[in-house]
């Protein structure tokens, strides 16, 4: 199994970016997906997910009304547009696959993508 992220960089406050996350390996429309981000000298931690189907999505409150995290089956992709980007969204974005009807951990991770936004 792999996830290939991509589409991290540098930008300036209020600009946005659009995360891909690309799966190979499985079942695609069978894995609920999820992304995930990790700030220097930070835990790791939850910024939205989306149901297998993509039927139902969740959000870190402070990303609620900036991110989209969407899906496109036929593509085994996973996206996250990001809007009015602000320093604080700064850090290592992951994305992640967990098994449909499993509440339990993630299963499988992609090697991260670079977020960077200057104040």
């Amino acid at each position: 199994v792999q996830l290939q992220a991509s589409g991290g960089g540098l930008v300036q406050a209020g600009g946005s970016l659009r995360l891909s996350c690309a799966a190979s390996g499985l079942t695609f429309s069978r894995y609920n997906m999820g992304w995930f981000r990790q700030a220097p000298g930070k835990e790791r931690e939850f910024v939205a997910t989306i149901t297998w189907s993509g039927s139902a999505t969740t959000y870190k409150d402070s990303v609620k009304g900036r991110f989209t995290i969407s899906r496109d089956n036929a593509k085994n992709t996973v996206y996250l547009q990001m809007n009015s980007l602000k320093p604080e969204d700064t850090a290592v974005y992951y994305c992640a696959a967990r098994i449909r009807y499993d509440n339990g951990e993630y299963k499988y991770w992609g090697q991260g993508t670079q977020v960077t936004v200057s104040s």
